[in-house]
C-alpha cells in the first residue's frame, strides 16, 4: 500500500505509509494552513521509499554511518553521533527525524503559520512562532496492562513556548514501539527538535536498568527478525519489583540524564518505573504526580 491521508477532524490530518503513522496540525491563516498541509503531503510521500533505500546502513552502529544520503538519514544521524561511545544505531532516532522532516516541509516559505506540530506516535516534533505555546500531555505508561482499551488519563503536562530551546518531544520505554535494553515504563524527553529527543529518550530509557528475577529478557534477533540489536538482551517482561529496586534503577536513568543536560544535548527529561518517578532539567515545573 502506499502513503494514504484521512482529515480527522477540521483541523489535523493523519499521514500513513507503512510503519509511519503522522497526525499533523497547523495554525494561521487558512491559505497559510492549506498550503502547509499540502507541502508536508508532498514531502511525506517519499519519505519512506528514502529510509527504505538506505535501511542497510541505518542499521549499523553509528560511527559506521557517516554517509547517509537522505535528509531524514541525515537527521537520524546527526542525532545519535553524540552516542557514538555506546552502542546505537541512527534508528534510535527515526521517528523523530520523521517529524522533524514533515515540519520543516510544512513551515517551508510559509511564514503566516504561527505554530504546528507533527506526531509520529507520540515523539513530536514543535514549530513555535513568536509568543506561541504548546501544552502538552504526558501519559508515563501508556503500554501497560490496566491502559490497554481505556482512554488515556494524563500523568502530568508541560507548556513549551517559544522562548524555550524545546522543538522536541519523544518518549522511550519498555512498552514502546522499540525494543529498549532497560525498564523504564516511560522516559520524555524535551530537547531542540524531535530526533535529538528521539535519540536521548532511547539512551536515557536504557540506562534505567538493574538486575531483578522478576525482569525478563531475551536476545533481541529471537523476538524479532528485523531488529538493529543483534544479539543484545531486550526487556520482554517487567514484574513488580521492590522499591529499592526500583530506586536504583531510576537514579541511573536520571544520572544519564543529568549529565546530557548539563552537556547541552537535552532541556529536561521525566522517567518513570511503576508509579515512581524522576524530572531532571527544565521539567521541574511539572504538572501532575
Amino acid at each position: 500500500m502506499g502513503p494514504a491521508r484521512q482529515q480527522i477532524d477540521a483541523n489535523r490530518w493523519h499521514f500513513q505509509h507503512g510503519p509511519i503513522d503522522l497526525v499533523l496540525e497547523a495554525f494561521g491563516a487558512p491559505e497559510a494552513v492549506a498550503r502547509a498541509y499540502e507541502q508536508a503531503w508532498r514531502r511525506f510521500e517519499t519519505v519512506l521509499e528514502e529510509l527504505v533505500a538506505e535501511l542497510d546502513l541505518l542499521r549499523r552502529p553509528v560511527e559506521e554511518t557517516t554517509s547517509a544520503a537522505g535528509a531524514v538519514g541525515r537527521r537520524m544521524v546527526a542525532a545519535c553521533r553524540p552516542y557514538r561511545e555506546v552502542f546505537i544505531t541512527p534508528m534510535a532516532a527515526v521517528a523523530g527525524a520523521v517529524a522533524d522532516e514533515v515540519l520543516a516541509a510544512m513551515t517551508e516559505g510559509n511564514a503566516a503559520v504561527t505554530k504546528a506540530y507533527v506526531n509520529n506516535g507520540g515523539d513530536i516534533a514543535l514549530h513555535l512562532g513568536a509568543g506561541q505555546t504548546f501544552r502538552v500531555g504526558l501519559v508515563a505508561d501508556a503500554g501497560g496492562p490496566a491502559r490497554h482499551g481505556h482512554p488515556l488519563a494524563l500523568d502530568g503536562q508541560f507548556e513549551v513556548t517559544a522562548g524555550m530551546p524545546v522543538r522536541g518531544v519523544a518518549t522511550s520505554g519498555w512498552h514502546g514501539r522499540s525494543w529498549s535494553l532497560g525498564i523504564a515504563d516511560s522516559v520524555t524527553v524535551l530537547a531542540a527538535n524531535g530526533a535529538a529527543a528521539d535519540a536521548a529518550a532511547t539512551m536515557i530509557g536504557n540506562a534505567v536498568n538493574v538486575e531483578h528475577p522478576a525482569i525478563e529478557r531475551r536476545r533481541a534477533c529471537d523476538v524479532d527478525d528485523n531488529t538493529d540489536l543483534g544479539e543484545r538482551p531486550v526487556t520482554v517482561q517487567v514484574g513488580l519489583l521492590p522499591e529499592e529496586a526500583v530506586a536504583i534503577a531510576l537514579e541511573r536513568g536520571a544520572e544519564r540524564a543529568r549529565g546530557l543536560v548539563t552537556g547541552g544535548q537535552i532541556w529536561g527529561a521525566v522517567l518513570s518505573l511503576q508509579s515512581r518517578f524522576r524530572v531532571v532539567g527544565g521539567l521541574a515545573g511539572l504538572e501532575g504526580r
